[in-house]
């Protein structure tokens, strides 16, 4: 959907050119489609603007345990067979879409960058699993790379979380459920994540329609993950957690022309009042999910640059 908003001008040249050409492609939005076609529509783009898939030393796919011991699909990826520190990665798609092949290109540049190991989990996804599946998937993942990681030839006492919109949202959560259990996190990395029960900032307004998320789609995830009784939970909206005092150190990555802008800052801001070290970058002219578009947007390349040098500052101390 073109963009009425008087925002548009924020927009970079290229990132108005990306949209446009999104526009031409008549590409269905998700909310007119079912969770079935929409997988399969971002499967088929996901990787489209990303750069191409690095090769590296290891490529592996293997199963991790989620919640109730149910077997998660994973994928590791590492540019060494060395004992490397971790990344567990959590993609985007608004708990409804999304998985290991849509975000291979973004874990491979990060592991290649950092010089760490990242392993991506496929947590399972709504409407067949509701909130809070995906919360309790993930964390079970990362408490399993805590105690586990040396069966992969991995140092699960270097580990970090991260990820993308909804998965930057299971990664606050995790980074909070990580403290609370005991389990020491390097880093959290959370990019354009999604922090807040309802979509109530001036952001989600500004950004409506004609920046690639828009209010409908949200929506339409939110719709199929979670019950609006239970949205104000803070494992869905870690802004409404007690404290954060204690958690991991942030790196938090965001767009300026995203719907999740204000509550990416407010997460940041609610950090560093708890005295939580965090490393606030905001890419300007950038709409949501800009750090998966590296053959178009050179801010692509150095959101991800700036991702990995976080990550190998925290996990090789």
């Amino acid at each position: 959907m073109k963009s009425t908003s008087t925002a548009e001008h924020l927009l970079t040249p290229r990132m108005r050119e990306v949209l446009e050409r999104i526009r031409r492609a008549k590409v269905p939005a998700y909310h007119t489609l079912s969770p079935k076609e929409a997988r399969w529509a971002y499967n088929s783009a996901a990787e489209i603007l990303d750069l191409p898939r690095v090769p590296l030393a290891r490529v592996q796919d293997l199963d991790i345990p989620g919640a109730g011991n149910a077997p998660l699909r994973a994928r590791l990826y590492a540019q060494s067979h060395e004992r490397l520190p971790v990344l567990l990665y959590l993609h985007g798609g608004g708990f409804t879409i999304g998985g290991i092949e849509t975000h291979d290109s973004l874990c491979r540049q990060l592991a290649q960058r950092s010089g760490a190991a990242v392993v991506s989990l496929a947590y399972r996804l709504a409407p067949e699993h509701r909130f809070p599946t995906a919360v309790d998937d993930s964390f079970a993942a990362l408490q399993w790379l805590a105690s586990q990681a040396g069966e992969l030839g991995l140092d699960g006492s270097r580990l970090a979380v991260g990820g993308d919109s909804a998965g930057g949202t299971l990664s606050a959560v995790c980074a909070l459920m990580a403290r609370d259990a005991g389990v020491e996190l390097a880093l959290q990395l959370l990019v354009t994540p999604g922090t807040t029960a309802r979509q109530d900032t001036p952001s989600h307004t500004t950004f409506a329609r004609g920046f690639l998320l828009e209010a409908e789609g949200i929506d339409w995830f939110f719709r199929h993950y979670i019950d609006d009784a239970q949205r104000d939970d803070w494992r869905f909206a870690p802004l409404n957690a007690a404290d954060v005092d204690g958690v991991a150190p942030a790196w938090v990555g965001l767009a300026e022309c995203d719907p999740l802008v204000d509550e990416g800052v407010a997460y940041a801001d609610k950090l560093r009042l708890a005295g939580v070290p965090v490393q606030l970058e905001l890419w300007r002219g950038m709409t949501h999910d800009f750090i998966k578009m590296g053959r178009a947007i050179p801010q692509a390349l150095e959101a991800q640059a700036s991702a990995a040098q976080a990550l190998k500052e925290r996990l090789f101390p």
